[in-house]
């Protein structure tokens, strides 16, 4: 899916040939055994996995996920997406990615620990602040990169800051960090909600998935003064046409780490969630939601994309085909947790820390004019607005890559 995509935007770009492979291809891809000894005695070998797509603007920086379904390839094609997101929104970064095969909600605490651990400990050789930086992602939140960094630190002796982002504000993290992501989904949904012309007051918003991207986007939304009626996890979903009581949701989750047995919204499935009538439709999920089986029955405004790839190639065709959806692509519209990462690794960087009101408005800066460079590529090219941002970012990163050469 990724490599159809990029073969698309090269296309529109006429990339030289020369360029293409050297553009698309990763520059390293890792796989390593992690062994853990479980509470139990049992010794347990898990399969990590980190794919540095590209150097040439900077360090590669990423997310780790810790997940049952983590291969080689998916990890591959999140990295992809993350070298054209960075330069999309102009960061000094190359993508990368990093994952382990394993359901973190089946470990201890102290098991967690030791698998986090041991593989910051395999990476040590291909990780640094200026060669790849760790952040969370599915399934792994700030304590993990706490431990990381405490690993890395004690391999070198003192304390490092920036070789991850996520981390707890106490030991450098950003104030901000933990809700960019999902604040970042709901900032642009609300700019093009005006340009659609569509009042946040009156606005309706389903979210598929309710992780770290999809609660704090529906606290978000609610911010803005949107009414969020359908909400989801890997319990099933939920909808109450009158709005759902985030904070209660939230409470309900942190005390059963799951929406199971919620009883203040109509339980329904998965599917009937993606297809309720709405201003704003929300994956903030896995990958592939939206298909060829269901694109033409969601009945949304405006998808907006905060997993990364929820869209398939089938459905983002039939999609284009429809003038009554607007798509906000993910490489911009998931982009605010990579940025605010960034923000966090300068202020690592110069031991110099600011407020969230200064990082919110930072972010905000930057997806406006991400928004608007996206949105003047689409009218020059005429194409798809996800064409638009992809053409944006691919551009970029082969074009430092000619203005660099080719090192013999």
């Amino acid at each position: 899916m990724a490599c159809k995509q990029f073969d698309r935007a090269a296309n529109i770009l006429q990339m030289d040939t020369k360029l293409r492979q050297r553009v698309k291809l990763p520059k390293r891809c890792m796989a390593v055994s992690c062994p853990v000894q479980l509470d139990n005695g049992e010794v347990v070998i898990y399969e990590g996995f980190r794919v540095q797509h590209h150097l040439t603007m900077g360090p590669t920086k990423g997310g780790l996920r810790f997940h049952p379904k983590v291969d080689l390839g998916e990890v591959a094609a999140l990295a992809m997406w993350m070298s054209w997101k960075c330069a999309l929104v102009g960061l000094p970064y190359g993508g990368a990615k990093g994952g382990i095969s394993v359901d973190p909600q089946k470990l201890s605490l102290s098991e967690l620990e030791h698998l986090s651990r041991r593989y910051m400990q395999e990476m040590i050789p291909f990780v640094g602040p200026n060669t790849d930086v760790m952040a969370p992602d599915m399934g792994t939140n700030e304590q993990v990169m706490a431990w990381m960094m405490d690993t890395y630190s004690n391999h070198i002796g003192s304390s490092v800051h920036a070789i991850v982002t996520g981390k707890p504000v106490g030991i450098g993290g950003s104030q901000g960090r933990r809700e960019a992501t999902g604040h970042g989904v709901a900032y642009l949904t609300k700019s093009y909600m005006k340009d659609l012309g569509i009042k946040p007051s009156e606005a309706t918003v389903v979210i598929q998935g309710f992780g770290n991207v999809g609660s704090e986007a529906a606290i978000a939304f609610n911010n803005f003064g949107m009414k969020v009626i359908g909400i989801s996890d890997v319990s099933g979903a939920y909808y109450n046409k009158n709005g759902i009581d985030i904070k209660a949701a939230l409470q309900h989750t942190a005390k059963n780490l799951t929406l199971e047995g919620w009883k203040e919204a109509e339980s329904i499935t998965n599917a009937e969630l993606l297809e309720l009538k709405c201003d704003a439709l929300v994956p903030a999920a896995l990958e592939q939601v939206i298909n060829k089986e269901n694109a033409a029955k969601i009945q949304c405004r405006i998808l907006a994309e905060a997993a990364n790839g929820p869209t398939t190639n089938s459905a983002d065709t039939t999609l284009s085909k429809r003038d009554d959806v607007t798509t906000i692509p993910d490489i911009l519209c998931n982009s605010g947790g990579v940025i605010v990462s960034y923000f966090e690794w300068v202020q690592d960087l110069q031991s110099t820390f600011w407020t969230r009101e200064e990082v919110i408005q930072k972010l905000y800066k930057v997806l406006d004019r991400a928004k608007q460079q996206t949105e003047e590529q689409k009218t020059k090219l005429k194409v798809s607005r996800r064409e638009a941002a992809l053409t944006l970012g691919i551009h970029r990163v082969a074009e430092a890559k000619r203005i660099r050469g080719l090192f013999p």
